[in-house]
């Protein structure tokens, strides 16, 4: 029988949706998640008006963007706001990032425990696998892993504090191809009573270019009990499906893929019950769920702070589009929705989603980068001892800045 004719790369042509029982729910202590689908944490992206979107879109669970303990625990106004979402957001899924295993128990009791501002989370996430220069020089996020006792102990802090709420960690693959980590990482994260691995396959060296190698997540899975999820260059349902089938992992982490696309989780709802996913929104549809996200980021952040916010939205919700390079010109620069509006306008709102746009470089460019660690960090990868924390003042304030969008 011939497929119905889709939307689609030439690699996922002929890929078949999922069959009666061929995937489970993952499973992640006391969560059952279906689809095994995870709303990857991103910076300055997976605030709670963009969980919402995602979950009115049909994504199980959705974790937030990446939340500094010792910013959380020193009183840092937007820390705090990012930490907070909706009364209704269940599963509730937080990542955090901190060196400093006496931060993670103390910020992990406090999430479990709920507060004035946010319910108590279900889902606690940890960030091993920040590439970024500022923190990796300060040994932090992917550098961790090169320190396995040192990844024991923040992960043996948070579980402890977790009770019985799930704790799983992300990582890369390693630093570079040279200081591969990521097998030590399952090995702690099974040791330790981690409810699951996900693994981004790419080095921190790498960024984001080239192709993602899905390889060593299988080789997580044959080497693990504990549930692997798989990351990297998901930009279609069906991609979701072929790295599930090639590796074998529990799960997917979407990533870049949905930045201006949230329907994307309803199309792997529907993959994944046996189901032909329907037709991608037209741009006028677009139009519309962009003034409900500016909206949305107004009320949460405020008005001047959500449209700036709003920007980067405008350029991820229009790639690809006729015409729409020369109005993003004017979009990336957008001060209230009336002159976003006026921008859109411009285009033809009956054009269809284009297939070009499906892979579109999203947020991240093509570069690789020479990681920078301590000095003499290579020289004693048993030590754990934790880094001088990253974060002080001035990152705090860059910090606010980066997330501010302008």
């Amino acid at each position: 029988m011939s497929l119905p004719l889709r939307l689609t790369r030439a690699i996922n042509t002929t890929v078949p949706a999922a069959a009666a029982g061929e995937f489970r729910p993952l499973q992640l202590g006391p969560l059952a998640v279906w689809p095994p689908v995870v709303l990857a944490p991103m910076a300055g992206v997976t605030n709670p008006p963009f969980r919402r979107l995602c979950r009115e879109h049909k994504a199980p669970l959705c974790v937030s963007e990446m939340l500094t303990a010792r910013a959380f625990l020193r009183g840092n106004a937007l820390t705090h706001l990012l930490a907070s979402g909706d009364e209704d957001e269940r599963p509730r899924s937080v990542q955090i990032y901190s060196a400093d295993p006496d931060e993670v128990r103390e910020f992990v009791k406090r999430l479990v425990g709920g507060s004035h501002s946010a319910p108590p989370a279900d889902h606690i996430d940890l960030n091993f696998g920040c590439p970024v220069p500022k923190v990796t020089r300060a040994g932090g996020g992917s550098a961790i892993p090169l320190k396995p006792r040192l990844l024991a102990r923040i992960l043996r802090a948070a579980v402890a504090a977790a009770g019985g709420v799930p704790v799983t960690i992300k990582v890369r693959k390693g630093i570079s191809d040279q200081h591969l980590t990521y097998r030590d990482s399952g090995r702690v994260a099974q040791e330790e009573g981690a409810a699951a691995i996900a693994l981004h396959g790419r080095t921190a060296a790498e960024l984001y270019s080239g192709e993602a190698d899905w390889a060593p997540i299988g080789e997580l899975v044959a080497t693990l009990s504990i549930p692997v999820l798989g990351n990297g260059d998901l930009w279609e349902c069906w991609d979701a499906l072929r790295m599930m089938r090639a590796t074998g992992c529990a799960g997917v982490v979407i990533g870049r893929g949905c930045l201006g696309r949230p329907w994307l989780f309803t199309e792997l709802a529907a993959v994944f019950d046996g189901k032909e996913p329907e037709a991608p929104p037209t741009l006028g549809e677009i139009a519309a769920l962009m003034e409900r996200h500016a909206l949305s980021l107004m009320e949460f952040f405020g008005a001047d702070l959500g449209m700036r916010q709003m920007r980067k939205w405008c350029t991820w919700y229009t790639k690809g589009f006729s015409g729409s390079s020369i109005v993003r010109a004017e979009l990336v620069r957008v001060s209230s929705l009336e002159e976003m509006r006026a921008s859109l306008a411009k285009l033809d709102f009956d054009e269809r989603f284009p297939l070009r746009a499906l892979d579109a470089n999203r947020a991240k460019g093509s570069r690789r980068q020479k990681v920078v660690l301590p000095e003499g960090y290579l020289g004693n990868l048993d030590d754990d001892t934790p880094p001088k924390g990253p974060i002080g003042a001035a990152e705090l304030a860059a910090w606010e800045r980066a997330l501010g969008g302008g």
